[in-house]
């Protein structure tokens, strides 16, 4: 791998990234958390380095930050102290993939009941999916919006987010960093 900034790990190579499709990422987790965060699936910089929205130009840090989730930006390899202010991390689907969009509809309903599952079991106050797509397609929901849903998980409140990863021309971090601080603003969370 290639250096980077201290304390963060070095940037992995091409080779790195491309043997990254055989990894997975741990889960950020614990009991009762207020804010459980989804991304879709990890993408070759994050299976690389290990650490969630891990590639350049991902917007998840700096939208949790901006939306008042914590007190400072965090870097990806900072990741598990989230779980000392409420929040953690999971993923919809495990498999690594350069693109969410090489996944196969199979994969994403099977991630929606292994979420299912893993909420129920850990029963964080809301469910932040990062990605009304996935969202749609891993729950049935096809005319799903952002923002909270009618449909909670056990006791579990689920929201929808917009997919944070750079390549999403949707919506702006600005925009991303507002919906996050009204999930953050619903869910009584937060550092500010």
């Amino acid at each position: 791998m290639k250096k980077s900034l201290p304390g963060a790990p070095p940037k992995p190579t091409r080779a790195e990234l491309l043997a990254a499709v055989h990894k997975t990422v741990p889960d950020v987790i614990g009991h009762g958390l207020k804010v459980l965060f989804c991304g879709i699936n990890p993408g070759l910089w994050t299976a690389a380095t290990g650490h969630h929205f891990a590639r350049p130009g991902n917007r998840f840090w700096p939208a949790l930050h901006q939306g008042g989730f914590t007190p400072r930006l965090l870097a990806p390899h900072e990741e598990r102290e989230l779980l000392q202010w409420g929040y953690g991390v999971t993923n919809l689907v495990a498999r690594t993939t350069a693109r969410a969009d090489q996944l196969a509809e199979e994969e994403f309903a099977n991630g929606g009941k292994l979420l299912a599952a893993k909420v129920r079991r850990y029963r964080p106050r809301a469910l932040a999916l990062l990605g009304l797509g996935a969202y749609r397609t891993a729950f049935g929901r096809p005319g799903a919006a952002v923002g909270p849903q009618e449909e909670h998980l056990g006791q579990t409140r689920v929201w929808v987010m917009p997919n944070p990863s750079g390549l999403n021309a949707h919506y702006s971090l600005s925009a991303i960093a507002e919906l996050f601080g009204e999930l953050r603003r619903a869910t009584s969370g937060g550092t500010r």
